[in-house]
This record gives C-alpha cells, sequence and structure tokens, in this order.
C-alpha cells in the first residue's frame, strides 16, 4: 500500500560508532585481496567445531541462476528434508526464467515446466504427505488438494496462450507449495546454545508491516513494507527485533542512511547507540548469528571467514532486493543491538551467491511486498509503525512483556 502527496523535508542524528556497511564491504574486499589463501587463525566463539558441509540434495536442485525472489528464498530456507516435494517446487520457480523469453515463445517452456512439476507431484505425491507433520497433515493434503487443480489450470492458461495470467497463477501455486513445506516442519528444529537460551527468540517465522511515512518525494507520501522474518534459521536475531517492534522501539525513528546501497536505521535518540533495556540499564547486544547451508544449527559469534568456511553458503543469503540484516561494528561480531539495515545494491562485491556479505553480517529476514519502493526512502524518512501481523505466539521468552 503505497500513496503519494507532497512531504515535508526533516532532519536526522546519525553517530559514528556504526561504520557504514558500505565502507566495511569495500575494506574487507581490500583485506580479502591481501590474505587471498592464507587460512583464518582466532578465537571461534562459540561457533563450536563447523565442518564444510557436503552438497545437499537440496543445493543440487537448486543449482543455476542465483535465486533472487525474496519468497523463493523464504521457502528454500524451511528446515525440510522432503526431495519429493523440493522436486514439484523446483520447475514452477523455474517459471519465472521462461518468463524472461519474449512473447509466446515463453509459453512453451511455461508448459514444459508445468508438466515436470506435475509429473513430480504424480510420483511423490505419498513421499510428500508422508512428511506432513501429523498435527499439520489435513491442512496439508488440502494443499495439495488446491495445488493439482491450480496446476491444471495453469496447463489451460498456457494451451490458451495468455502469457499475463500465467505469473498471478503461478505464485499461487508456489504458495501453496510453501504451505505444504511449511506444514512439514514439526516444532523448532534444533535447541539454541545455553547461553542464549533465555534472550526472546523467534521459533518460526513472522510477518510485520513497516509504515513509513516519506516527507521528500512528491510520487510518494506514504507506503508498507511486509517483510518475513525468519527465525528458523536466525531465532536469535529475528527474536531480538520482534522484542524490539512490541516495546514500539521503532515507531517515530526516522530513516538514517540511504546511500543507493542500503537503507539503515535503528540508532535512538541520545547517546545510547543500540537497545538499552530498562531491567539492566545496559545495552542489549545480540551474537553474530549465521546459518549454514547444510548445517543444523547457526554458527554464533564468528564470521564464516573466521572458521574457514569461505566458500560455503549461507541459508539466508543476500540475493534479494531487500535482504534485511542486523548492522554492528565491524570488528565486534557481537555488537548487534537494534541497528538493522536493507541491501538495495547488487553491485561488483555484493552479486547473488558470491556475496561479500554472506557469512558477515546476521540476515534475518525479506521484505516481500513494495520492496522496490526502498530505494525511494530518504534520510528523515519517519517510521511511523512497525507491526507484527502473524507469528507472534512464535516468541519465546518476550522481555517487553515483563517491561510492561
Amino acid at each position: 500500500i503505497c500513496s503519494s502527496q507532497n512531504p515535508v523535508q526533516s532532519t536526522h542524528k546519525q553517530k559514528d560508532r556504526f561504520r557504514g556497511v558500505k565502507e566495511c564491504v569495500l575494506s574487507v574486499a581490500l583485506a580479502i585481496g591481501l590474505v587471498t589463501g592464507v587460512p583464518a587463525i582466532g578465537n571461534l566463539g562459540n561457533a563450536g567445531a563447523v565442518t564444510p558441509p557436503a552438497l545437499s540434495d537440496l543445493a543440487v536442485l537448486i543449482s543455476g541462476p542465483p535465486i533472487k525472489d525474496p519468497e523463493a528464498l523464504l521457502r528454500y530456507a524451511l528446515p525440510i528434508d522432503n526431495k519429493a516435494i523440493r522436486e514439484v517446487q523446483k520447475p514452477l520457480e523455474d517459471i519465472t526464467e521462461s518468463l524472461k523469453v519474449s512473447g509466446v515463445k515463453a509459453l512453451d517452456s511455461v508448459e514444459r515446466n508445468l508438466k515436470q512439476a506435475s509429473r513430480a507431484l504424480k510420483q511423490g505425491k505419498s513421499m510428500i504427505v508422508a512428511g506432513l507433520a501429523e498435527s499439520k497433515k489435513d491442512n496439508g493434503i488440502e494443499l495439495l488438494g488446491k495445488l493439482e487443480v491450480g496446476m491444471e489450470e495453469l496447463q489451460k492458461i498456457a494451451e490458451d496462450k495468455k502469457r499475463d495470467a500465467v505469473a498471478p497463477k503461478q505464485k499461487e501455486l508456489l504458495q501453496y507449495v510453501g504451505g505444504v513445506e511449511e506444514d512439514m516442519v514439526d516444532g523448532f528444529p534444533y535447541e539454541v546454545p545455553e547461553e542464549y537460551q533465555n534472550m526472546p527468540l523467534l521459533k518460526g517465522r513472522a510477518t510485520v508491516d513497516m509504515k513509513v511515512k516519506v516527507k521528500d518525494n512528491p510520487n510518494l507520501e506514504e507506503c508498507v513494507f511486509r517483510i518475513v522474518l525468519d527465525g528458523y534459521n536466525a531465532p536469535v536475531t529475528a527474536g531480538n527485533f520482534i522484542d524490539l517492534v512490541e516495546r514500539h522501539f521503532y515507531d517515530g525513528m526516522e530513516i538514517q542512511r540511504s546511500d543507493g546501497f542500503v537503507v539503515q536505521t535503528g540508532d535512538p535518540e541520545g547517546p545510547a547507540e543500540g537497545f538499552i533495556d530498562p531491567s539492566t540499564e545496559k545495552t542489549r547486544t545480540i551474537p553474530l548469528e549465521i546459518m549454514v547451508e547444510g548445517e543444523k544449527i547457526p554458527v554464533y559469534g564468528s564470521t564464516l571467514e573466521d572458521i574457514g568456511l569461505y566458500k560455503a553458503q549461507t541459508k539466508l543469503p543476500f540475493n534479494a532486493f531487500g535482504t534485511m540484516a542486523m548492522a554492528r561494528e565491524e570488528f565486534e561480531n557481537n555488537s548487534a543491538s537494534s541497528q538493522v539495515f536493507w541491501l538495495l545494491k547488487e553491485s561488483e562485491l555484493t552479486p547473488s551467491n558470491a556475496n561479500i556479505l554472506d557469512g558477515r553480517y546476521a540476515v534475518f529476514g525479506y521484505v516481500t511486498q513494495n520492496e522496490d519502493f526502498l530505494a525511494d526512502l530518504k534520510v528523515g524518512d519517519v517510521i511511523e509503525s512497525v507491526q507484527v501481523v502473524a507469528g507472534l505466539d512464535n516468541l519465546a521468552n518476550p522481555s517487553y512483556k515483563i517491561a510492561g
């Protein structure tokens, strides 16, 4: 939801402690250029012994062009191991690439994608049903029925050469697929390390709407950005953010950085550079938290470079426009508190699937609606509100309730 009107100019305060992400990326690039091939030596913190992950079935299934769609990234990031549903998902996702061909020729590829997905669903349906969590099985089976009907409808659309109707139907089918995959997740899949178990933890996913008042754009007055937060892969990071949202920490806060590379906010007024927990009167900080493809629990307290995983793929990569992550001090892995940023630019240093930010900053969500308008935000635009619209019941240890 976005609307337009003439806004009013405003100013804001910026601090030096949290260095701009862009400058950090450049310095990292220079450092890597100097030490290429030299193993990292240092304290592994809470990371523990992490071995290079083997190539998973999922990695083989989704090989190809980098995935840049935020909703596709979220689907693939679900903690499931069911090859049958992924074999249905992959050709349906590939319709996006098929539609890049001009004219009705694209529909031939769409039909091939659809036949592959239909065949995979027919052959793998029993395995898909067997993979559903018992408590969610009825819903999952209902979604599979809707998926089968929808695929028949898409087949008719392709046969009738209605190119413009393909993408909306594809989106609908993938929502059914994503719903089936979510119904395969039975509870939270691992134990968060003991030292973080009492922090606010998002044990699942949540959705928030961030409403921004635009002051300085004649074409845009306000916009609501929908953001899906992934606690399966970043429970501490996402839990911290949801806890702050429920405290209304971000309501009324200005956009503090917008340089074409990132949009950033979260630095409160006054001398504090993060969230001061009223119960301790100290800044609440959270550990760096990175989930690696093929691993069961995140790496804590270390960048992937710190522990020698130079080529490891993260479960939540900086691939999508509007990737949301925590800002932190460049040389303090566990210094994140309240400042967050959204990636805008795919540059030479930040190409999808080879991103210098991956494994260095904790991604914990993606903007899934109105993400294109992030590029229109300017310093001084005001976040009117951030509200949780789904998934609040997945928040464990909510400190905002203690604070009243």
